[in-house]
């Protein structure tokens, strides 16, 4: 008899794991919580909040769920891996402890200052005006600053500053107001690094590192990396700047040393190890760490990944990745995102949806913020869905995904479209 497994969480991200555990010839049911209209053509839906982790081991115990797969981080900091364990069921994630190197920049920054993982230079504050002060310092002499939220928010605690009154605003708002509550308790201060972002992805079982590939996504709203940061407007695998000489150095001086440091820390990491890199002139130097898989990269990793992922997702929760081989096929998967008008600030829902029945085979749709209202396919979120396609070369991909994008139509909307562009700029 096959097995069952639990996906958390309802955005495109899920919906490229259901995606790719529905090909498991060892799955013979998947539940999605709470899922979304696309991962319900994949999976059962089932109506309990990814942050209700008790509602969760509830309804896994109820069904004997062999596997859980934590999609966001919300219910990784709220204990979800370490409630799941003690009812001895199996769960692919870190526990709370470990998932502080996302959830506390503080944390992540201090470890990675001890066991000289190379990162940007720092000061850790817990009053307004000696880290406006400090955050002055680097702006007084015309260089930008980055001030950091300690805890988890939402993707949108981090501020560049590049006046002095940007600085004081910024420190004001995560730790007077309190825009981001609690996680303004504590801030970094820190350098800002020159040079190109990589995102690179490795499943850890608490040893050591595995290597899955290399992304980079593209934060901001607007062409040409204007506008603000959102969650992620599209990605690609393979960046050209991520070559095999630097994947060498990053794997010794950064994966293996992260996982190492937090062993000896007393909390090892299981689960996958989402390091955000900037390449400088310096070498690369980490950014901030997340505990779980990105969104959009996980929808370019899923397609390229070669066979079987839910041997991979057991062998990390077991802690034995020793027996267990990662293949990646090296076609360039591209990811577009399909976002509503005005988003990331404030957007109108409810949108028809048209378009997707002539789209080809081979384009992936992964639904994001997508709902059925009256048997109709309609806009519910910021990031609507994601179109993926995969070329042996990045153009021909790219070229693919945006042949696609322009048989998608709904009201108002909005993607980028210099995608990769980065990439095939450098190759000129």
């Amino acid at each position: 008899m096959g097995k069952k497994v639990l996906v958390v969480g309802q955005g495109g991200r899920e919906h490229a794991l259901v995606w790719k555990l529905s090909q498991s010839p060892q799955v013979d049911k998947i539940y999605a919580a709470p899922g979304n209209p696309g991962i319900a053509q994949l999976a059962e839906c089932v109506a309990i909040s990814a942050s209700d982790v008790q509602g969760l081991l509830n309804f896994a115990l109820e069904k004997k769920i062999d596997l859980t797969i934590v999609g966001p981080e919300d219910p990784l900091m709220r204990g979800i891996v370490d409630l799941f364990q003690s009812e001895g069921l199996k769960v692919f994630g870190p526990s709370s402890q470990a998932a502080r190197l996302e959830g506390s920049k503080v944390f992540s920054k201090d470890l990675m200052h001890k066991y000289q993982i190379p990162t940007a230079a720092y000061q850790v504050f817990d009053e307004a005006q000696a880290a406006a002060q400090f955050a002055c310092s680097f702006t007084d002499r015309g260089q930008p600053v980055v001030i950091k939220a300690d805890g988890l928010a939402a993707g949108k605690g981090v501020i560049i500053a590049t006046t002095s009154q940007e600085a004081r605003r910024a420190v004001d708002e995560i730790m007077t107001e309190r825009v981001f509550g609690d996680a303004g308790q504590k801030i970094v201060v820190e350098e800002f690094l020159q040079g190109e972002e990589v995102s690179v992805f490795a499943l850890s079982d608490g040893l050591k590192a595995v290597t899955l590939v290399a992304a980079q996504d593209h934060k901001r709203v607007f062409d040409n990396d204007e506008g603000p940061n959102t969650g992620g407007m599209g990605a690609y695998t393979h960046p050209p700047v991520y070559t095999s000489e630097l994947h060498e150095l990053v794997d010794r001086v950064i994966l293996q040393a992260t996982v190492q440091a937090m062993a000896k820390e007393g909390c090892p990491y299981r689960g996958v190890l989402y390091a955000g890199l900037m390449i400088t002139e310096d070498g690369p130097k980490v950014l901030e760490y997340n505990a779980r898989f990105g969104d959009p990269e996980t929808q370019v990793i899923m397609p390229i990944l070669e066979g079987d992922v839910l041997p991979l997702f057991e062998a990390v929760a077991a802690g034995d990745l020793s027996s267990t081989e990662v293949k990646v096929r090296k076609d360039f998967s591209v990811c577009v995102v399909l976002a509503s008008g005005g988003y990331p600030g404030k957007y109108a829902k409810g949108f028809p949806i048209k378009g997707l029945e002539d789209l080809a085979a081979t384009t992936l749709v992964f639904h994001a913020g997508t709902a059925l209202q009256d048997g109709q396919l309609v806009t519910d979120g910021g990031r609507v869905m994601a179109l993926v396609t995969q070329a042996e070369s990045l153009q021909d991909a790219l070229n693919n995904v945006y042949d696609q994008i322009n048989k998608v139509e709904f009201a108002n909307m909005h993607y980028r479209t210099d995608i990769g562009q980065r990439a095939l700029n450098r190759g000129r």
